[in-house]
C-alpha cells in the first residue's frame, strides 16, 4: 500500500508530506483547492508524463516522492531488475526542472519513466474521474472485459495476445494472395529479372571474403621478382655477404663475453646484444623459407587479374562494392525464393487457408472465455444497481458476431434496462449522466475487488451522484477499503463521512502573497465541520452541524 507521499514545488503545492493508513481516505475540499493536484503528482511519481509547467512558479524543480509497501511481485520485479529492496519497501522519486526535464529514480537507483509505470501496474489502479465517458465506446468496453477477464485467469491475455498475432499472419499472407492476383503480370517480370539476376551470380559463385584473398594474392604475384629480391639482398647483408651482419654481432658478443669477466658492468650490454643475435638468426630462417615459397608464376598472375576483372566489372554492374557481392548474391536469392513461393498461387492459397483456420480456433477459443467473463460481469453489475437506486434495473455484456479482427470474431457491447419490464439496449443510448456514473463507479469497483494491486484510487469517480445513492457509493467504497487500500477524491458529504482517514485540501497564501495549496489530516471535530461544509455550503448552521455529526455517526 501506500504509505508517504512527499510532494515538493508541484503546481500550487508548495511542501506537503502526507502518511496514509490502510482503509477507505478521502480527500475533499473547495472546487480548485488542489484535490486532484494529489492524483496528478503521484501519477507523475509513477511515470507519468512530465511537463515544465507542472514546477510550481519561481521553483527551480518539481519533486515527488512515494513510498510504497511492495507485494510479493513488485519485490520480485526489483530484483529481477537490479534495484536495491529495501524493508520490503518500493520508493519511487520524480524529479522534474523548470526547462522539462526529468529523472526518476526507485529505492534511490536512477530509473527510467517506463520502469516506474511497469513498477507502478502492480502498486497503484487509478480511475479518473471521467472513466464513465470511455464506457460509451465498444473499444474501451471490450478492453475492460478483457481485462476482469485476465484478472481472474492470467492465461487469458496470452490467449488475446496470440488471436491477435494470428489474425496478422492470417492477413499477411491474404494480402500477399490479393496482391499477386491483382499483379500476377508484374510478379512474374519481377521474378524473370530476378532469376537472370541470381543466375548471373550463381555462375561468378563468388565466395565470401574471396575479394580480400585474390587482392592479397595478386598483390604478390606481381611484385614477385621485387619480393624475392628484396628477400635475397636482406638475407645477404645478415648472414652470406663478406661481412655479415649475424657474423659481426656474434664476434662481439664472444668478445664483450671476455671482458665481462674483467668488469661485470658490462653483463648488461651483453645481455642486450645476445636475443638481438637470436632474432637475427631467426630472421635468417623466417628468410629462406620465404625465398623457397615465393616464385614467379606469370600464369596464375594472368589467371588472378582475369577473375578480378570478372568480378569487378560483376560489381559494378550490381552498383555494389566487389566485397558484397556475396551478400548481395544471397539477399537476391532469398527474394527470389519469396517470390517463387508467392507465385504458387495454389501453395499460397494453401498456406492463407491454414493460417485462417488457425486463428479462427483461437478467436473461437477466445469467445468461449468472454462469454463466461461476460456472463459472471453482467451478474455483478446487475446486484450492484440493486443498491445504487436502479432497482429492477439489469445490466447486460453482449457479444455480438463481427467481420474477424485482431481483437476476435465478436464486438463487445454494453446493454442496460434502467428498470423492470424493459428490455437492456445499448449503454450510450439509454443510459442518463447519474446513471451512467453510477454503472461506471458499480463496474470500477468491481473489477477493483478483482485485481491484486492493493492500492485503488478514486478521482471523483462519483460526479453526477447524489442524495441516498450518494451513500450507498460511500458504504460500497467503505467495504472495498476492508480489502484494498482505497484513495478517493469526492465532493459528497455521504462518501466523505464513510472514510476511515480524512484530508482536507485548501488554498492559503504565502509571505510571498503567492497561493499554495495545503492538506490537513482531519480530527472528529474538524471532520464535523468539513462535512457540515460539504452539505451546507458557505454558512454552517447548527443544523448542518448536526446532519453532519450523524453522517460521521452512520
Amino acid at each position: 500500500m501506500l504509505r508517504t507521499l512527499t510532494i515538493r514545488d508541484f503546481v500550487i503545492v508548495d511542501a506537503i508530506e502526507l502518511e496514509f493508513s490502510s482503509g477507505f481516505s478521502v480527500f475533499t475540499g473547495e472546487t480548485g483547492a488542489g484535490k486532484s493536484i494529489l492524483i496528478d503528482a503521484l501519477q507523475l511519481a509513477l511515470g507519468g508524463r512530465g511537463e515544465a509547467s507542472m514546477v510550481r512558479e519561481g521553483a527551480a524543480k518539481a519533486d515527488i516522492t512515494a513510498d510504497f509497501a511492495a507485494t510479493p511481485d513488485a519485490q520480485a520485479w526489483l530484483e529481477q531488475n537490479e534495484f536495491a529492496v529495501d524493508e520490503g519497501g518500493a520508493l519511487l522519486r520524480r524529479v522534474i526542472d523548470n526547462a522539462g526535464r526529468s529523472k526518476a529514480y526507485i529505492n534511490g537507483v536512477a530509473a527510467t519513466a517506463a520502469q516506474l509505470r511497469e513498477l507502478g501496474e502492480m502498486l497503484v489502479d487509478i480511475h479518473g474521474q471521467h472513466a464513465h465517458q470511455s464506457l460509451l465506446k465498444n473499444d474501451a468496453q471490450r478492453a475492460l472485459l478483457d481485462n476482469l477477464l485476465a484478472v481472474h485467469d492470467p492465461a487469458a491475455r496470452a490467449q488475446a495476445q496470440a488471436v491477435a498475432s494470428g489474425y496478422r499472419a492470417w492477413r499477411q499472407l491474404a494480402r500477399q494472395l490479393e496482391e499477386f492476383e491483382t499483379n500476377a503480370k508484374n510478379v512474374m517480370l519481377e521474378r524473370e529479372r530476378l532469376e537472370w539476376q541470381v543466375g548471373e551470380l550463381d555462375k561468378l559463385a563468388v565466395k565470401p571474403g574471396e575479394w580480400t584473398e585474390i587482392s592479397n594474392e595478386h598483390s604478390r604475384l606481381s611484385h614477385a621478382a621485387s619480393l624475392l629480391e628484396g628477400a635475397q639482398e636482406a638475407l645477404a647483408a645478415i648472414s652470406e655477404s663478406d661481412h655479415p651482419i649475424l657474423s659481426q654481432l656474434s664476434g662481439l658478443n664472444q668478445k664483450l663475453a671476455k671482458l665481462v669477466d674483467v668488469d661485470a658492468a658490462l653483463q648488461p650490454v651483453l645481455d642486450c646484444m645476445e636475443p638481438a643475435r637470436i632474432q637475427l638468426q631467426e630472421a635468417v630462417y623466417a628468410l629462406n623459407d620465404y625465398i623457397d615459397k615465393v616464385e614467379l608464376d606469370p600464369e596464375r598472375l594472368r589467371e588472378v587479374d582475369a577473375r578480378m576483372e570478372a568480378i569487378h566489372g560483376t560489381a559494378r554492374k550490381f552498383r555494389v562494392a566487389p566485397e558484397e557481392l556475396p551478400a548481395e548474391h544471397a539477399a537476391l536469392a532469398d527474394k527470389l525464393r519469396q517470390l517463387a513461393d508467392a507465385t504458387d498461387i495454389d501453395g499460397l492459397r494453401r498456406q492463407e487457408q491454414k493460417a485462417k483456420a488457425a486463428y479462427m480456433a483461437l478467436a473461437e477459443a477466445l469467445s468461449r472465455t468472454r462469454a463466461q467473463a461476460a456472463k459472471t460481469l453482467s451478474e455483478q453489475v446487475t446486484v450492484a444497481m440493486q443498491d445504487l437506486s436502479m432497482g429492477g434495473g439489469r445490466f447486460e455484456v453482449a457479444l455480438n458476431d463481427c467481420e474477424p479482427t485482431a481483437h476476435g470474431l465478436e464486438q463487445v457491447e454494453f446493454l442496460v434496462a434502467g428498470h423492470a419490464g424493459v428490455a437492456p439496449r445499448p449503454l450510450a443510448k439509454v443510459a442518463s449522466g447519474g446513471e451512467l456514473a453510477r454503472i461506471s463507479l458499480a463496474i470500477s469497483v468491481i473489477t477493483s475487488s478483482a485485481t491484486v494491486t492493493p492500492t485503488l484510487i478514486f478521482d471523483e469517480v462519483d460526479s453526477g451522484i447524489g442524495g441516498g445513492v450518494a451513500e450507498v457509493v460511500g458504504r460500497l467504497l467503505k467495504r472495498l477499503g476492508q480489502q484494498r487500500q482505497v484513495l478517493c477524491v469526492t465532493h459528497l458529504p455521504q462518501v466523505a463521512s464513510q472514510a476511515n482517514q480524512h484530508f482536507q485540501v485548501a488554498k492559503g497564501t504565502l509571505d510571498s502573497g503567492k497561493t499554495v495549496s495545503r492538506i490537513d489530516v482531519l480530527g472528529a471535530r474538524e471532520r464535523v465541520e468539513e462535512v457540515a461544509r460539504m452539505l451546507g455550503g458557505l454558512e454552517i448552521t447548527e443544523t448542518t452541524r448536526k446532519h453532519a455529526r450523524e453522517l460521521l455517526a452512520s
